[in-house]
């Protein structure tokens, strides 16, 4: 059956650029708390937020004898912080990173959880200190409703696609400091990142993987300007020959300047079944490169039983 064009909406990013960047910043405060108080976990799982019903989540935090979370709430626009002692702070989303912030760690030290962040925000071009952040002030709350709609769809696919994955592999993530959602299948092979790695990249690519996840565009990290969401999907390390395989759906192919697979938003939303081709990218692209890995794809694959109310 076809979905209706308004369950996935136009999200070009001129539209919405200022909130898009605000809210970015928004998230990489409220991220950079469970960076600070949890332990590491391979690959940096353990930083990234979640999704809700509303929105993004810390998921439970521990300090202490307490836990608390830490949810940015996109359809009511506030930041809640609640404890498992039954206090609850909430901060507006609206004001100014530099206010944002300042009332972010107000509340945690009013709520007796303190913690010290690293108060510069990452992966971003021209970045400035959170306390000092004036440029990033326009929050306009129907565009970030717009957004987390579209998001919520996409995990909601993504989910489904790993749950056909019997090895290693992440949970569907969202990742503040990139500002996307994706999802990582390992084939069980450990590698040796680049010798010149960064610390993050470092502790990412520590073994072989494939990924497919969905960023809502701007300006990518090595300045490519993309003014669309898009789908993507990679393989690490970058197997000989992965540029010229075909994926699906047809409107899909391989990006040489970002060096990855890519199905475009706008093209997405003209499928007959955006859902379907989301899965459809999402397979195909994970085949192209683990069939060039020599993935053992009969031992790692599956097909779930459905979800039965009679499950034990």
């Amino acid at each position: 059956m076809t979905e209706p064009a308004q369950a996935w909406p136009a999200l070009p990013v001129s539209d919405w650029e200022p909130t898009y960047d605000t809210l970015h910043m928004y998230t990489q405060v409220v991220g950079k708390v469970p960076l600070a108080l949890r332990p590491m976990v391979n690959h940096w799982w353990q930083v990234a937020l979640d999704l809700t019903a509303r929105g993004l989540t810390t998921g439970p935090v521990p300090h202490g004898e307490r836990t608390f979370t830490l949810d940015l709430d996109l359809l009511d626009h506030e930041l809640r912080i609640d404890t498992s002692a039954g206090q609850r702070r909430t901060v507006p989303l609206g004001a100014a990173v530099r206010v944002f912030y300042a009332d972010v760690m107000a509340a945690l030290h009013d709520l007796g959880l303190d913690v010290t962040i690293w108060p510069h925000p990452v992966e971003v071009r021209d970045p400035v200190p959170f306390a000092d952040d004036d440029v990033h002030s326009t929050y306009d709350g129907a565009q970030a409703e717009r957004f987390f709609h579209v998001l919520r769809q996409v995990y909601d696919v993504l989910t489904q696609f790993r749950a056909r994955f019997t090895g290693k592999a992440s949970p569907v993530q969202f990742w503040w400091g990139s500002f996307d959602l994706s999802a990582t299948r390992y084939s069980g092979r450990p590698l040796e990142p680049p010798a010149n790695a960064d610390r993050i990249t470092r502790l990412t690519y520590t073994a072989e993987q494939s990924a497919v996840g969905f960023w809502p565009g701007g300006t990518w990290v090595n300045g490519k300007r993309v003014e669309q969401p898009i789908l993507y999907a990679y393989s690490y390390p970058e197997p000989d020959g992965i540029r010229g395989q075909a994926v699906a759906p047809d409107v899909a192919g391989f990006d040489a300047d970002l060096g990855e697979f890519v199905l475009g938003y706008d093209e997405l939303r003209r499928a007959a079944e955006p859902r379907t081709a989301i899965l459809d990218f999402a397979q195909s692209t994970f085949e192209a490169g683990a069939r060039l890995q020599d993935w053992p794809l009969s031992t790692l694959e599956w097909t779930p039983p459905a979800p039965s109310p009679r499950a034990r």
